[in-house]
């Protein structure tokens, strides 16, 4: 095993540049597979050159402080460099709404990611064998994890930590099984600490190792070694998958538009390829929605009249739908809805036109022009603008935010229309809603509103006029209002 590992950490190594300028370090919790490890790296022909990192989480009072004194006296003993600490794992866990075994994951990854920026370590090695390695597929698969995720654990890799290092993460054993590990440790009379909640329900791991494995191995002896193999070849399968998604992205992917949007995707581009559920699915994980998202977004693609104004959320991002595109954004502290205008203060949602110019407003560029009517001018306008008669609706004119409520009398038509049905007949989603503008005309002299009745509004930028300003047949001066695309 001793030849095996040298030869195994040898390879690692060797892709690791930084190694020549920096040790590596060691995460060892004194239990067998870790001690199993310090004791192959002490023993290593190949690199010597490591330290010990040791966290006592306090999570078994006695037996911690013993698992603790165990790797303090091995290390005492060869002459290795120590760093340990001590956590309080639950009450860590209780403030961040973790598990204790991802508020664990998280403190110590934190902690080895800190050392090695701190003291200069080129990488981090964890004792993951291949029994842990399987155990993270089932795991991965029972979450929904995608390709991604049954293709197990990588040998090297970035420090799972919010940290910033340059450090790599190194897993050693994760080519030899625990029985092996087990063996080598007993021949060579390795102490170690045994974890008695290893032998427990409590956690998911253990459930797994101790209540699956065993039927796993009644019926294929070796089915770790098996699975090990396996996730190799859906290794392979997932960079042909990689590979297909980063030829593809560009067609279907565009930037963001708006501040704080990530990306744009295109639906109808993207369902003209082959495969475009699983570009979908990469598309979105990356931004940490999961495969339950992924799917309800790809049914309501499949069904092109349930597709608009959906939210999803995942973390600190977004995705809005609209009948052609999805919208991927960052969630913003106070996230603005048309359905909850309340959140705006006067000054965010008004915006006053006083003349000619290029203005900005929710996201939207737009240019107002005054153009002379001699009485021949076409009233059909380009898409996203519009146009109207100037002494019917003058300046200064209230630009604002749409709110429930708002109505107008669209240009041709007799009787009123809901914005909310007109935006649904246009087949707007949330994103087009959120950007949605009005023009109304300033409040009377005496008083709010004047003889405006409430919510009528004199136009929706760029979709529909009121005609009530409709440009007549005679000579005279038309607004003309465009969205700069």
């Amino acid at each position: 095993m001793q030849r095996r590992f040298d030869a195994i950490l040898s390879d690692l190594l060797s892709g690791i540049p930084s190694l020549n300028d920096g040790p590596v370090l060691l995460a060892v919790s004194g239990g067998i597979d870790s001690m199993c490890m310090a004791e192959l790296f002490l023993h290593s022909l190949t690199f010597k050159d490591f330290a010990v990192a040791h966290c006592n989480f306090r999570l078994r009072g006695e037996e911690s402080d013993a698992d603790e004194a165990l790797v303090c006296s091995w290390a005492e003993r060869n002459g290795i460099r120590i760093h340990k600490t001590h956590f309080d794992t639950e009450q860590f866990a209780e403030q961040s709404g973790m598990s204790i075994e991802m508020a664990a994951r998280e403190l110590r990854y934190g902690w080895f990611a800190e050392l090695a920026a701190t003291e200069g370590y080129a990488a981090v090695a964890v004792a993951h064998n291949a029994n842990d390695n399987v155990e993270t597929v089932i795991l991965n698969l029972l979450r929904g994890t995608g390709i991604k995720g049954i293709t197990g654990m990588d040998e090297t890799g970035p420090i799972p930590s919010r940290t910033k290092t340059d450090a790599v993460l190194i897993r050693p054993l994760l080519g030899f099984t625990r029985r092996q590990i087990e063996g080598f440790v007993r021949s060579r009379g390795i102490g170690y600490r045994d974890d008695r909640t290893n032998a427990g329900t409590e956690y998911k791991r253990n459930r797994i190792r101790n209540l699956v494995f065993p039927v796993f191995s009644s019926i294929n002896p070796s089915f770790v070694k098996t699975v090990s193999r396996e996730t190799g070849y859906f290794s392979q399968v997932c960079g042909i998958a990689d590979d297909y998604f980063h030829t593809k992205a560009g067609e279907f992917i565009c930037s963001g538009r708006q501040p704080g949007e990530e990306c744009r995707i295109n639906v109808s581009v993207l369902v003209s390829i082959p495969h475009w559920e699983y570009l979908l699915y990469r598309a979105l994980d990356r931004y940490g929605f999961n495969s339950s998202v992924v799917k309800s977004v790809s049914d309501a693609i499949s069904r092109s009249d349930t597709l608009g104004g959906k939210r999803f959320i995942s973390g600190k991002y977004e995705l809005l739908t609209s009948s052609s595109e999805l919208v991927i954004r960052q969630c913003s502290a106070n996230p603005v809805s048309a359905n909850h205008p309340d959140v705006l203060s006067a000054s965010d949602c008004l915006l006053v036109i006083r003349g000619e110019g290029d203005y900005f407003f929710n996201g939207v560029s737009f240019s107002v022009r005054v153009l002379h009517h001699d009485g021949n001018m076409s009233l059909r306008q380009p898409a996203g603008t519009i146009a109207f008669a100037k002494d019917r609706l003058d300046f200064p004119i209230i630009c604002r935010r749409w709110m429930p409520g708002d109505w107008i009398r669209p240009m041709g038509m007799k009787g009123k229309k809901k914005l909310s049905d007109l935006f649904t007949d246009l087949k707007y989603g949330i994103p087009e809603k959120e950007s949605a503008l009005v023009l109304v005309a300033p409040p009377a002299a005496d008083g709010p509103g004047g003889d405006v009745p409430e919510h009528h509004v004199s136009a929706v930028l760029g979709v529909r006029i009121d005609d009530s300003i409709k440009v007549p047949d005679s000579a005279g001066d038309v607004v003309k209002i465009m969205i700069n695309q």
